[in-house]
Formats: C-alpha cells, sequence, structure tokens
C-alpha cells in the first residue's frame, strides 16, 4: 500500500501524553503546530507530550510548523465579542495604537486599500463585513462596517477582503525566531502559508539552511489567487504542495473552490509531486462524535483522487472530540487509498 501521511493539529484538546499517544496508535503519522501567533517555546509544554507519546506508542511521527508568512490578521481582542447581524461596528488601524472602544484592531493594509463596499471575511469566512465609510479624526481613522455574517469574533483571526492581493515581507521576525529554534525542538516539516510564486519558497529554503532547518521538508500553502496562478512555478521548489482550503474558499467563490481543488490535484499529479488536502475535513466533530455523511465523503474522495496527506486542524485541536475525530480520518482515507490502489 502507498504511503499515506495522516495529520493531526496540536492544541489543548489533545496536549496530553495518553491523548496523542492513542492518536498515534489510531494511525495518525504527523501533527501541526500552528505558529501563525505564537512561538515554539510558548509551545514548549505541547511539544514535549508528542516526544513523550511518540516515544511510548514506538512511532517517529512528523512535527509540521505552520509559519505566519504574510497572512493579514486582526489584533487582540479581549474575551473575544459577538458580531450581531446587521449592527455597524468600528475598525481601528491596529498599527496605529489608536482604537475606540469597542473598534477590531485590523492590519494597516486593510485602509491602505479601501473602498466603500468592500467585503471583509474573517476566520476563514465565517464573519463577513462589508464597509459603509472611512472616518477621518485627529486621533485616527476608523472604517464602519456592517455586519452581514455574525457570531463570536476572537483574537488573531485571518482577515482577508475580496480581491486584494496579500502583500508583505514571506517571513516575519517571529517566523525566523521559531526556525532557528526548529531543530531543537524536534520540527520536521515547515508549512508556508500564502505562497505567491516561486520567490517565495526560495527565501523560505534560504532561511531554513541559515537556521539549521535546512533538513526539514517545506510545504507550500496555496491559498489565494497569486498560488493558484503560479502553482506549477511552485512545485519544483516544494516538496508538498497544500490545498488550505480555508483561505482559499475567500480567494474563490465557495462554489468554484471544488474545481479549483480538482484543478490543482490534477496538476500535481501530473508532475508527480505529493499534495495535500486540508481544512474543515471533520469540522461537525468539533462538537459532535460522529461526522456527517458529507465530510467522510469529502476525505474518501480527496484520496482518491491521489492526495498523499490530509489532515484535521480544530477537530484535533480545540475540539471536544480529539480521538474520535482522529479515528474516523485514519479509517476513512485509509478506504479512499484502498479504493484508488484497487483501480490503479
Amino acid at each position: 500500500m502507498s504511503t499515506l501521511e495522516i495529520y493531526g493539529t496540536l492544541g489543548p484538546s489533545c496536549a496530553d501524553p495518553g491523548i496523542l499517544r492513542q492518536m498515534f496508535e489510531t494511525g495518525i503519522t504527523g501533527m501541526r503546530l500552528n505558529l501563525s501567533h505564537g512561538t515554539l517555546e510558548h509551545s514548549a509544554g505541547m511539544i514535549e507530550a508528542f516526544h513523550k507519546a511518540s516515544a511510548e506508542a514506538g512511532v517517529r511521527p512528523s512535527l509540521l510548523i505552520d509559519m505566519q508568512g504574510p497572512e493579514l490578521r486582526i489584533g487582540n481582542i479581549e474575551k473575544g465579542r459577538i458580531l450581531e447581524e446587521g449592527e455597524t461596528v468600528e475598525l481601528a488601524d491596529r498599527s496605529r495604537g489608536f482604537a475606540p472602544k469597542g473598534a477590531v484592531p485590523v492590519p494597516p493594509e486593510i485602509f491602505s486599500h479601501y473602498e466603500d463596499g468592500m467585503i471583509l471575511l474573517i476566520d476563514d469566512g465565517k464573519r463577513k463585513l462589508k464597509t459603509t465609510g472611512l472616518v477621518h479624526s485627529a486621533e485616527g481613522d476608523t472604517i464602519t462596517a456592517r455586519v452581514l455574517t455574525g457570531g463570536e469574533l476572537l483574537s488573531r483571526k485571518s482577515i482577508a477582503a475580496e480581491g486584494m492581493a496579500i502583500t508583505g515581507n514571506t517571513l516575519t521576525e517571529q517566523d525566523l525566531m521559531n526556525l532557528r529554534d526548529a531543530a531543537r525542538f524536534g520540527v520536521t516539516d515547515v508549512m508556508q502559508p500564502f505562497v505567491r510564486g516561486a520567490k517565495d519558497l526560495r527565501e523560505v529554503r534560504e532561511a531554513m539552511q541559515e537556521s539549521g532547518a535546512g533538513s526539514c521538508r517545506l510545504f507550500a500553502k496555496i491559498e489565494n489567487a497569486a498560488g493558484i496562478a503560479a502553482v506549477e512555478e511552485i512545485m519544483p521548489h516544494t516538496d508538498m504542495i497544500v490545498i488550505a482550503r480555508g483561505d482559499l474558499g475567500n480567494a474563490v467563490p465557495l462554489w468554484n473552490l471544488p474545481y479549483v481543488q480538482k484543478e490543482i490535484s490534477e496538476k500535481c499529479l501530473k508532475a508527480d509531486v505529493p499534495f495535500m488536502v486540508v481544512t474543515q475535513m471533520l469540522a461537525s466533530m468539533e462538537k459532535a462524535p460522529v461526522p456527517t455523511r458529507a465530510e467522510v465523503s469529502d476525505i474518501f474522495n480527496a484520496v482518491a483522487d491521489g492526495a498523499s496527506a490530509v489532515m484535521i486542524t480544530g477537530e484535533s485541536a480545540s475540539g471536544m472530540y480529539p480521538l474520535q475525530a482522529a479515528d474516523y480520518l485514519v479509517r476513512t482515507a485509509r478506504e479512499g487509498l484502498r479504493w484508488r490502489e484497487g483501480r490503479s
């Protein structure tokens, strides 16, 4: 049987050595650590649990760090807040140090690209706003926006504006710090978000070499329009293409997302480049012990279509049923692989 990599994500729900050991015994082959708003040093406890569990299970799972990269995120919102559909909220430039009470801190790029009626997608599109005005004042500018899709809003969630290209440095200072610590913490793989072209990956490879992380594999997340357009240019510079459907589903109309996934999958297969499919594979299992039929079909079809790897994120990191989610992911992925190999 072909090698199939099956990843969970480290987080509070599974950061116990006993739970991780059971996940490895179930068939999880690696764990992702989200470093978009943290460091390896800050995650030392979870990493220690990861290594202890792998030793107890007698396995050598991959430790994949998901970098910060050029992704845009909102700032800190103490205790979070609830956005009500139809209400008007204020957005403040988080880099200016000025924020009216109750305002949502957003990156300065939102201001520099401001247009009336701009659609803002927060937390992989779970929260949706439409800008209604730009207000100038002596203290600092703010944007007003109407809530189209409400719900809970927490700190440091992703934000994107429809049609806005992501700019900014490929690597942040935090990323460089994590690369320098990678060997010490036993990191095996590095995942770069929002890859826009080969140049981004060349820069990351160089930084990995200089930081002592040159032996790690480099995964390229495709999650914006630039990445979609440049995927064939990106392929020779990566060890794994990652079809990251969260932000990718913001970059294209949601109904177009399956088409884009299939298109990238076929290009990877043609070029003999491994690819991974991620995001919301078992999203309902964050709160339920059994997945939907659509979710298991999604996993099965991703593997049947040739995926070399699949991954769950919040399901194991913060969900209520990390072990059950891991079990369904492994069993379903293996069924997809069995179907694929039966036709090869």
